[in-house]
């Protein structure tokens, strides 16, 4: 009988042990899950920064775009310009005025 008591005992003691090892505590749980957060909060940081920097530059590109396009206009006009002027150069080489001499 002492026997038998104390292999239960032993048994029991066995099974507590291993019963609270297997198990994590709440605290446990929860300092993991605060870390893990911080990382996530700090990646969340991270994405958030890199995103208004594209979003500056996609600006910049669109700011640098419309002044490319407007130069473009007003180098199409000044050749159109010089088009027109061109040719009457050329006309105006072709007749030139005679002048009467000055006495």
């Amino acid at each position: 009988m002492a026997l038998r008591k104390t292999a239960a005992i032993l048994g029991f003691s066995m099974l507590a042990g291993l019963s609270v090892s297997g198990c994590a505590t709440e605290k446990y749980v929860d300092e993991h899950i605060a870390t893990v957060n911080s990382r996530i909060d700090g990646v969340e940081a991270n994405v958030q920064r890199v995103d208004q920097a594209a979003q500056a530059a996609m600006a910049a590109a669109q700011q640098a775009d419309a002044t490319a396009q407007g130069a473009g206009a007003s180098a199409q006009q000044a050749n159109q310009r010089i088009d027109q002027l061109s040719s009457r150069v050329d006309a105006l080489e072709q007749h030139p005025k005679l002048k009467s001499p000055r006495n």
